[in-house]
Parts: C-alpha cells; structure tokens; sequence
C-alpha cells in the first residue's frame, strides 16, 4: 500500500493529504431521510484505518458532528475502542447579521459536545457579507476562545484573498482557506496561491472533483438533464461546468485527464485529485464521502501511489485554457451573482442579509448611516448621508468600533475601509457599484501602491473618478482614508 503523504497544517497539527469530507452527510439526510448512525460511523472509521485520518465538516452538514463523535468515542458496531489519531475540522456557518460573544461560544461548545472533544483541532469561519463587520466581531470572539484553549487553530473557508489578507493583518492567527479548486474552478491561482505561499497559509481545496463530473462515469456521457440531478452536489457543479465553457469544453478536459490517467493506469478522479494537490499553496484536498453507501478508500489511496509529470501537466492546462474560466475570486459564488449554488441562489443557506449598520431619518427625508466608531461620536458626524438619489460617505479609515484593522498593511487597511464604505452604502439601498467618485488620501507616498491596487480590485470593474494625494492622516496608525459619492440610478 503507499505511503499515505502529510502536511504540516500548523504547529502541533500533521494532516493526511486527502481529508474525508461530510458535506453529503446532508445530502443523504435530505427530505426528511434518516442516517443509521451506527453504519454510518463504521464507515468513517475504515477511512480512519486505512491511513485516511484527517475529516473535515461543518456545523451544517446534517449529523456529521454527531457521527464523529460516535467514531471519537468507539461506539459503533465493531469498535475497538476511543480513538485520538484523528484530526478533525469543523466549520461554523452563522447566519447573517449581527453577533454577540456568546453566540460564539454557544457554537464552539456545540461542535465541541457534538463531536466529543476537549478541544477543536481546527475551527474554520464563513462570513457571508464582508460588508457587515460581525465577521470581523466573531473572529475576534474566536481568537479568544483559541487563546483559552477550546480551539488549537483558527481557518477561513470561501473567503477571497482580500479578506484573508485583512484578516491576518489584523492579527487574527489564520492557518488555512477552505476554497473550490479543481481542473474546471482556477480562481485561487490568480492571486489566491501566490499570497498563501508567501504567508505559510494553507488551502483546502474542495470541489476537486465537481461533484463527480471529474471521472470516467462522463466521458463521452451525454449531457443530462440538469433540471433532474441526483444529488446537490451534482446541481453545484452542474452549474460551475456550464459557466466555465459547457458541455463540449468540458468533455475536452476530461479526454484530457484520460490521456494523463492512461501513461499513469489510474483513474481520471485520479488524475483531477492529485493536479490540485500538487498546486503550490494546497495543503489538502478534501474528498466527499457518502458514509454507509459507497467509499471510495482504494481509489483515494492510489492518489499517493503516482505523480504528475510536466508533460502532464502541461497536457492538462492546454484543456484548462480553452474554459471560459469560473468569474471572481473564490467564495464568490456565495455572495454575488452568478450564484454557482446548489439553487442557483442563497435560498437553501440563509433567508436574508441584513442591513450592516444602524440608520436615522430626518424631518427633512435624509438618511444618516452610522458605523458605531467613537470618531463618529466624539467629532459629530454620520458615516454617510443619503440626499434623495444621492450618497455622501464620510472619508473613513480602517476602525472597528475603537480598534484599528489592517495593521501596518496599507492594502489590507484600504480593504476594511471599502468594506465599511460598501456597508454604509447598503444601509441606505445603495451599492458599491453606484460610487461615482473616490478620494483617496494616504499618509505617506510610500504605501500609494498598495493602497491603488487594492483600490483597483474593488473598484476595477466599477472605474470611479478618483483622486489619490499624500496627506496627513488623524490617528497614529492609519495608512488610508478613502471618501466616496454615489448616485443611485433608478433613483430607489
């Protein structure tokens, strides 16, 4: 049998390459079905057996936590007892809109209860609007609970390398971004990759074999009836493959695969799973497994029996470059439009996203966003104001409340400004994408670059008239300060 290969996730944390995921937990849990949880357990057990130690899952994966715990705690049919060689993630997925402190840790006791350990190995976030700063609120309220012992490691998932980079440069300890990387999905390698492998930051990478579109099952199939699926998965990346170029592109890429698959007498999943473990940055991909009804233990273990050469991978991206390509950063499917869900929408994950900050209206109609900083407060002025069709943002900087964001990072510092400018904006029905003007003023010429670049990502499709001068900023610490106009077209 091969050696099964490790990773260094963090200090203290050795994982598999290949993890075990739960998502279909849910799947097999849908429309009211029930899981034997003692079968299920056995299954993921033999997974744990054959080397395959390291489990990802997520609060909302059906009964996963639950089934873990079973595992954890050796009750399940033919169990030789407790087990401590696993690694096991979990995620939380809060609803939108506010937080509170306790929220937090209610979901940490809950992962913790659910799964039966004494401490979470690694607890990754998922934010659904950047915009709203409780994402900001419950890392912080994480990173307490890290240091208090109830968490060993903190990670992202479907977050876009600008907040990654706010994050850290907060100085909140992530290890990993749980992001959808595969032959048919590239968008880590546009800048994803390249910021992880420069910061010792990991990717998992899910999605490695869309849902099961990435096999032999396809090749030369023809195209199915994509109004009756049999599983969510497969209406996930259903719509990631008609995006990225269609069924005939698609069929393309898997002959291509085959041709890989052939020099080395291994599967096309084989060949989909290990190019992406062999990107620079990836840690770990993580392979879905319906516990109870099918395992794919020895196909997964051949991953680690074989290697891709240049040829290969040069076959392969000659099929990746006639895709149209997957739009946006990773997560992005999550919070803007084309929503490549299960839906094609968020109506399976949350009902609404609720408005990030307070807002007052006057007698005379005009509407005051207020973010709660003590500038705010102490010098007597809103965030923004909203005159008929028109929106006035305040210049604003990296402040959270009376904490400052970004570090010492100019990029990440303009970053937490346009999320607070696009959050004042959404309170009072605007969008970023109706900012007509910017005005961005940096305390030193040294760190214009960054900070333009950073402008560039948020603004690059929106194109602004914009000013960037030096100027003295108020406030030890603050790089950036950015003031935006917007008109709402449809006069809303």
């Amino acid at each position: 049998m091969p050696t099964i290969e490790r990773h260094t996730l963090a200090p203290g944390l050795s994982i598999t390459r290949v993890l075990t995921g739960l998502w279909q937990v849910a799947d097999l849990e849908r429309d009211g079905r029930s899981l034997d949880h003692d079968v299920a357990a056995a299954s993921m057990a033999r997974y744990a057996n054959a080397g395959l130690t390291s489990f990802d899952m997520a609060d909302h994966y059906g009964s996963a936590e639950l089934i873990t715990g079973r595992v954890v705690a050796g009750e399940y049919s033919g169990a030789p007892g407790a087990r401590t060689d696993l690694q096991l993630f979990t995620k939380w997925v809060p609803e939108p809109g506010p937080l509170t402190r306790d929220d937090v840790r209610q979901a940490v006791m809950r992962a913790l209860d659910r799964m039966r350990v004494s401490i979470l190995d690694l607890l990754q976030f998922h934010a659904w609007s950047y915009a709203h700063p409780s994402w900001i609120d419950a890392l912080l309220w994480l990173q307490e609970l890290q240091r208090e012992g109830l968490i060993a490691h903190l990670g992202l998932t479907n977050t876009d390398t600008a907040h990654l980079r706010l994050a850290r440069a907060s100085g909140i300890p992530i290890v990993s971004n749980q992001v959808c990387f595969s032959l048919l999905d590239q968008r880590p390698r546009a800048r994803m990759t390249a910021y992880c492998v420069e910061q010792g930051v990991s990717l998992l990478a899910y999605g490695t074999l869309a849902g099961g579109f990435l096999s032999d099952r396809w090749l030369g199939a023809d195209e199915p009836n994509w109004d009756d699926l049999a599983t969510w998965s497969q209406m996930k990346y259903g719509r990631f493959l008609r995006t990225a170029g269609g069924w005939t592109a698609y069929q393309q890429l898997l002959r291509a695969a085959r041709d890989v698959a052939d020099r080395h007498h291994v599967s096309i999943a084989n060949v989909a799973c290990r190019y992406v473990m062999e990107q620079p940055g990836v840690g770990g991909i993580i392979v879905g497994a319906r516990l109870g009804s099918s395992e794919h233990i020895d196909d997964t273990v051949r991953l680690f029996s074989f290697q891709l050469s240049n040829e290969d991978h040069a076959h392969l991206e000659t099929a990746i470059n006639a895709l149209d390509g997957i739009p946006g950063e990773p997560g992005d499917e999550y919070r803007k439009p084309p929503f490549l869900t299960a839906s094609g929408d968020l109506s399976h994950h949350v009902q609404r996203i609720p408005a990030p900050f307070e807002t007052r209206t006057d007698h005379t109609g005009r509407v005051r966003v207020f973010s709660g900083t003590t500038w705010e407060r102490d010098a007597g002025f809103s965030r923004a104001t909203r005159v008929g069709n028109q929106v006035f943002v305040s210049g604003t900087t990296a402040t959270h409340g009376s904490r400052q964001l970004g570090g010492n990072d100019a990029a990440a510092q303009t970053h937490a400004i346009i999320d607070k400018i696009e959050g004042s904006l959404l309170s009072v029905g605007a969008r970023l994408e109706d900012v007509v003007r910017t005005r961005v003023y940096v305390s030193d010429l040294s760190v214009w670059a960054d900070a333009a670049r950073a402008h560039g990502e948020r603004f690059g499709d929106i194109l602004p008239a914009n000013t960037l001068v030096e100027a003295k900023l108020v406030g030890d610490g603050y790089l950036v300060e950015i003031e935006a106009d917007a008109i709402i077209a449809d006069n809303a």
